[in-house]
């Protein structure tokens, strides 16, 4: 679990280890465990130090994150309603693909680049779209805009605070609470559940 954890991570294996895990946990089932939003914001505070370079991070974060999303679409028009009925195992649990498919009921194709900031989601999002919700080409503005927003978005705030803060002070703070506040979605969206369901009828 060491491994996981973003300074180790990115000590470890650099700027390729930070491309393959937004890959991964952008299009591939496996992915949806890790630390997509800290390890962005700690790769930014590395390139802040100099230890990552961050014109090739930025880039890099930005195309890995748009290609997951594509192979996550292309795996889910490749499956088409056969995801819905496949049984749980240890990497894949029905109730993330039924999660995603409420934010695409909810908000629509806008859910690509909601869901960048929602674990989970994130990695189930694209798969959903794929089965048949989007068209692709729909699919593929959104998706660029999120993989922008999200990858771009998230390093630059750790390069900036990187630059501006002691953040070897405050850096595991920042990134508890930038952990918490991704998964505030998650627990509105769980809330909302559990009341519809206790409605009447």
């Amino acid at each position: 679990m060491d491994l996981v954890h973003p300074d180790t991570l990115l000590e470890t294996f650099g700027t390729i280890g930070l491309l393959l895990v937004v890959f991964a946990e952008s299009g591939l089932l496996i992915g949806f465990f890790l630390p997509g939003d800290s390890l962005l914001f700690t790769a930014g505070v590395f390139a802040a130090k100099g230890d990552l370079t961050l014109p090739i991070v930025l880039v890099g974060v930005f195309v890995a994150a748009v290609l997951g999303d594509q192979v996550g679409y292309a795996f889910g028009h490749k499956v088409g309603p056969a995801l819905f009925r496949r049984p749980d195992s240890r990497f894949f649990k029905q109730e993330h693909v039924e999660r995603a498919q409420r934010y695409f009921e909810e908000h629509g194709p806008k859910t690509i680049v909601l869901a960048r900031f929602v674990p989970i989601v994130r990695t189930f999002a694209p798969i959903v779209a794929g089965v048949g919700t989007m068209r692709y080409r729909t699919f593929l503005v959104y998706n660029v805009a999120g993989g922008l927003l999200w990858g771009v978005g998230v390093t630059m705030l750790g390069f900036v605070l990187g630059e501006a803060i002691d953040i070897d002070r405050y850096l595991l703070p920042v990134i508890a609470l930038i952990v918490a506040a991704s998964f505030v979605p998650v627990v509105l969206e769980v809330r909302r559940a559990r009341k519809k369901r206790a409605r009447p009828g």
